[in-house]
């Protein structure tokens, strides 16, 4: 059972039409995502290593680490990434029966930078107006976010428009840029087509945020998947298996990815 009842899930689906985002305050406890903030440490650690050891950048920039998640452990837990409340969220904006394809993080340290304003998708037809959602993103930190450590800032709105006409409305003034502070617990479901950037972290404790990927049934981006272990899929209830259900099995999850994927400035 979630939290909230199929009219307040409408609600917050208007909203989310109207806005691009919805944030639901306090929803994950916080000791369980404690628990994802531990397990996700040792993840982070061999790519500053390695950055720091070359003299060169995280893999998303000066700073700033996107590091894939192991579908394992804490990490496969079904009362996170099927949590009735977000998938009823997210079957009302983009469609029924969605699929699960990415997990990850996001995470700045000491010395990141502002990222470019963007999107994280392009459009699905280049000479056609925006469509419906079909690709979304469930963001929420594993440590709590202010003004301090690199809080995501956005816009609402612009998830129904071209990223020209948002970049000049973003310019002209007809949208803020809005910060947006989260705690330990908050979860943010935003339309990966609203602009957006990343801001600098200005402590020495890493900022990671997670994504959870959720799609329309038909729509497939190579460039992101999940590698599911036979094991960890045979032990989740009916619901969670099929959302994972286009992702490729594997024996055992590894522990290093090939993260070739990147945001890209759509």
């Amino acid at each position: 059972m979630g939290k909230y009842d199929d009219s307040t899930r409408d609600a917050l689906a208007e909203a989310f039409e109207r806005d691009g985002f919805v944030l639901l305050r306090e929803h994950f406890p916080r000791a369980a995502i404690e628990a994802w903030r531990d397990a996700f440490a040792p993840l982070l650690q061999p790519h500053v290593d390695a950055a720091r050891e070359a003299s060169a950048s995280g893999n998303r920039g000066p700073g700033r680490y996107y590091v894939t998640l192991p579908f394992e452990g804490e990490f496969a837990d079904p009362s996170i990434f099927c949590d009735e409340d977000i998938v009823g969220i997210v079957e009302r904006v983009a469609g029924p029966d969605p699929v699960m394809c990415q997990l990850a993080t996001d995470t700045p340290v000491r010395g990141s930078e502002f990222q470019d304003w963007h999107r994280d998708t392009p459009p699905l037809f280049d000479d056609a107006p925006e469509t419906p959602s079909f690709q979304l993103a469930v963001n929420f930190p594993l440590v709590d976010v202010d003004d301090r450590n690199g809080p995501l800032e956005t816009t609402r709105g612009t998830h129904r428009m071209s990223r020209d006409d948002a970049l000049a409305g973003l310019e002209a003034g007809r949208f803020a840029a809005e910060r947006v502070p989260m705690r330990v617990g908050d979860v943010m479901i935003r339309d990966v087509r609203g602009l957006h950037r990343g801001t600098p972290n200005l402590i020495d404790e890493p900022r990671p945020m997670v994504v959870i990927g959720y799609s329309r049934a038909w729509y497939f981006r190579p460039e992101v998947q999940i590698q599911v272990p036979r094991d960890v899929l045979a032990a989740l209830p009916a619901r969670a298996r099929r959302l994972l259900r286009f992702n490729p099995l594997v024996d055992k999850t590894p522990r290093t990815f090939d993260e070739s994927y990147r945001q890209f400035a759509y």
